[in-house]
């Protein structure tokens, strides 16, 4: 009895450390990968909120992308299934898009933020009530 407990561990320890999917030819680096899946997630959101910029502009975001880092949809598919079928890895690619994200995220509105700022820095200087605050008044002594 033993023996087939062993014996069945074995089997399902190694048959979860088996690959389902052959490593494609044209596999896309995992960095590149990352970069593809991030801009998507953008353009996706960008697509959904603002919709009528991105047909003004004549913007299709996945012949966008795929023409930007040179790759065709097959190649694409191909990889995200190849990713995919490494929990693991695919899971930390997920998470390196989220930070990723998250920084751009941050840096624009830190940029939003000081281009703010500087607008409200040159309307005080411009301010009409600064400026009548400035006019030394005449003295009209005799």
């Amino acid at each position: 009895m033993k023996k087939v407990l062993y014996i069945l561990l074995f089997v399902f320890m190694y048959s979860c450390g088996e690959k389902l999917m052959e490593k494609p030819e044209d596999l896309i680096p995992k960095e590149k990968m990352i970069n593809i899946l991030k801009d998507f997630t953008i353009l996706n959101s960008a697509k959904n909120t603002s919709a009528i910029v991105l047909q003004d502009h004549n913007i299709e975001a996945t012949e966008f992308i795929f023409s930007k880092y040179g790759i065709d949809s097959l190649q694409f598919v191909t990889s995200d299934k190849y990713y995919a079928s490494l929990p693991n890895e695919y899971e930390a690619i997920y998470i390196e898009i989220e930070k990723r994200i998250s920084v751009q995220k941050d840096q624009m509105s830190e940029a939003k933020r000081l281009k703010d700022s500087m607008e409200l820095r040159d309307k005080l200087r411009e301010s009409p009530l600064k400026k009548a605050k400035s006019k030394k008044p005449k003295n009209n002594l005799p």
